[in-house]
């Protein structure tokens, strides 16, 4: 579960962009890591997720010269868990802070992580770049569009260097996939197709101990709800926000927004131009208000463009990407993240006498492993979330000042387009994205 500290709600976290470059001091400024320095790194919420990215942190500790300096959670329990977890890996205890501003106004703090609900993410980083501090920030990045808008906006006038949590952009086969796509090997791309699948009643335990054993006195409950309405604590909701329509849409939060996130890199583009949803709680009649069974179609009419995408957490059999071309298809075997790549070309296009390429190849024509040099032979067909390259990305950027492979851009765009596919889903219509006005509408743009 992802821990849930933000902002205190009378806090003007909307600080506009001029506003918020102004509250960025010299010092913040100076605080740029030489190569030797040591970057010391603080996390905003310690739930399960937080424990894989301190254990990202662990495998870039030498290399890339970082620390846990300190971690941050309004729930007592687990800001204990997340100093005990850190002391194990890096052998000193870190820094305890129940509120983020009192962990931002520490100067010797470089850089952030922030690993919170969902709903938090888009105004805990804008108050973390705001406080003249890096960052890497869990996705989805926001799921409101105003939220979307304020984190980029605020990033982009703070100048500093921020990380999305999309791990699969840094994967050495996402980007030899992208590499090819580029050179032109698919020929013209027309459709991308996901179906990533799970079976299980994914993000809901009954009698979740930690929901038995917290109570409203060792949080914060009015600063974990952050900005949404007002409402009786409740410890359920508390670690089960991703299936509360509230706080969540559930599959487009989580996984769809890494789905679109690899087609927004594949393609070099940003933002589907429409996208209609569908689907349902078909399987697990539980206490969900997001389906569990998930199916969307948008275009990208820049790139003319098909994407389909589906979950079912009812059945995990079949999951896999491809990726088609006039050309040439590119499928990976599983789920999100999978490394496996298979490449087929295309060897007759025509109708007729109309007979546009004829390459005469063989019928029984297999597909070719995708292969990078100093990996496995056979790649996996799944691996963890906890991917070290991406860390490593963040951190070097940190020192050169680069843009990392999960660039604001990139938050800002898997966010506006997984907010896209809930809205869709929920109001059961079509919906198209406004690019000069920045804005979901339910008609063509002209």
């Amino acid at each position: 579960m992802k821990s849930n500290p933000s902002p205190t709600p009378n806090r003007n976290v909307k600080t506009a962009p001029s506003a918020a470059a102004r509250l960025m001091s010299a010092a913040s400024y100076r605080r740029v890591p030489g190569a030797n320095d040591r970057i010391r790194i603080g996390v905003i919420g310690c739930g399960a997720r937080s424990y894989g990215l301190r254990n990202m942190m662990k495998m870039c500790h030498t290399d890339g010269n970082i620390a846990l300096h300190s971690v941050c959670d309004i729930w007592s329990v687990n800001r204990e868990r997340g100093a005990a977890h850190g002391k194990e890996l890096f052998g000193e205890s870190p820094k305890q802070f129940k509120y983020s501003e009192e962990m931002l106004a520490d100067r010797d703090l470089d850089a952030v992580i922030i690993a919170t609900g969902d709903h938090q993410h888009a105004r805990i980083l804008a108050e973390v770049v705001s406080a003249g501090k890096d960052c890497y920030c869990e996705k989805p990045m926001a799921n409101t569009v105003e939220d979307a808008k304020l984190a980029r906006d605020t990033v982009k006038a703070s100048g500093r260097v921020v990380q999305m949590g999309s791990q699969w952009v840094s994967d050495p086969y996402q980007l030899e996939v992208r590499r090819m796509i580029r050179e032109g090997k698919l020929g013209k791309i027309t459709k991308i197709e996901q179906s990533w699948n799970y079976n299980g009643p994914r993000w809901h335990i009954p009698n979740r101990a930690d929901a038995a054993a917290i109570r409203e006195s060792d949080t914060d409950w009015k600063r974990w709800l952050l900005g949404r309405p007002d409402r009786p604590f409740d410890p359920v909701l508390y670690f089960e926000f991703r299936i509360s329509k509230d706080f969540s849409g559930g599959i487009t939060d989580q996984w769809y927004s890494h789905g679109v996130g690899l087609v927004h890199f594949y393609l070099d583009t940003f933002i589907p131009t429409d996208t209609v949803s569908n689907g349902g709680i078909f399987a697990w009649n539980d206490t969900r208000e997001n389906p569990d069974t998930f199916a969307s179609l948008s275009t990208f009419q820049e790139k003319q463009v098909l994407h389909s995408y589906s979950t079912s957490f009812g059945n995990a059999y079949g999951s896999y990407t491809a990726i088609r071309g006039t050309e040439g298809t590119l499928y990976s075997i599983g789920a999100e993240g999978s490394p496996q790549w298979w490449w087929l070309p295309e060897g007759y296009s025509g109708w007729e006498s109309h007979v546009v390429f004829n390459r005469n190849l063989p019928k029984d024509l297999k597909p070719e492993l995708v292969t990078i040099p100093g990996h496995p032979e056979v790649p996996p067909t799944e691996q963890s979330d906890d991917l070290k390259s991406h860390m490593a990305n963040w951190v070097e950027c940190m020192r050169t000042r680069a843009t990392p492979n999960g660039s604001i851009d990139s938050g800002y765009a898997h966010s506006i387009a997984a907010i896209m596919a809930t809205r869709s889903y929920r109001e059961g219509e079509k919906v198209y994205w406004d690019r000069k006005a920045e804005t979901i509408v339910n008609r063509p743009v002209r």
